[in-house]
């Protein structure tokens, strides 16, 4: 296997956090980490500032976008909500697992609706389980969370790397989305359940979200790089 293919399969696996309230300087990341990276996190910092605009100039890089907002709310403000963002063309959208099987399932339907409209393939609906800054979570909660989600017909999961075991072991099918990735040697912030990129990949991490590891880099690309090469490796 040619050292080409080997990262771009790796970049497929890892998403930038853009948490920033600066397009310029989410942009300058992006272009930074393209390289290395192909998804594009846009979280409630971002598109609070900028809004549609963050989506559309980070697909105009040729990056997929996550759109990070965690829609918590009653069913029909969810679906409605699902809706116009599901016409964006994002690839993935998160919702709260805690707002119910009932709600997860608005923004299903609503993703499915407003990308159909748009005529564009439905985003994904990632279910976020436990947040990764809080210190534990019970398996009761995940196994609870992880069934509404796969009831609610949601492609995918965000969870800590410490969860993937249970969740692939229950939902081998489903994919898994893990923050809280941070290198060797890298600080660990707020972050109460962490793994390096190598651990989380071999734990069953289908895309690992990397944010201060690498926008708080000297180097960004340089941080990137090496993340994609670990993850290479791993793989």
């Amino acid at each position: 296997m040619t050292t080409t293919s080997v990262k771009t399969t790796a970049r497929d696996h890892l998403a930038i956090a853009l948490d920033t309230p600066n397009l310029d300087t989410a942009v300058s990341i992006a272009k930074a980490v393209q390289p290395s990276i192909s998804v594009a996190k846009v979280g409630l910092e971002l598109f609070s500032a900028a809004g549609q605009n963050a989506v559309r100039v980070m697909q105009n890089l040729g990056m997929d976008v996550f759109l990070d907002v965690k829609l918590h709310d009653i069913p029909n403000t969810v679906y409605g909500a699902s809706t116009v963002l599901g016409s964006l063309g994002v690839r993935y959208l998160t919702v709260h697992a805690a707002g119910g099987e009932a709600m997860l399932r608005a923004a299903v339907n609503g993703l499915s609706k407003g990308a159909n409209e748009a005529n564009l393939p439905a985003p994904m609906a990632l279910a976020v389980t436990v947040l990764t800054s809080e210190p534990s979570a019970s398996p009761e909660l995940l196994n609870e969370r992880l069934a509404i989600a796969v009831a609610a017909d949601c492609g995918g999961v965000v969870c800590a790397a410490t969860d993937l075991p249970m969740i692939k072991g229950a939902a081998p099918d489903i994919i898994t989305v893990v923050p809280g990735i941070r290198p060797t040697g890298v600080p660990v912030h707020d972050q109460g359940r962490v793994a390096t990129p190598s651990e989380a990949i071999q734990r069953g991490a289908d895309i690992l979200v990397i944010g201060r590891a690498v926008t708080a880099a000297d180097d960004p690309a340089a941080a990137a790089e090496a993340i994609a090469a670990e993850v290479a490796h791993a793989i």
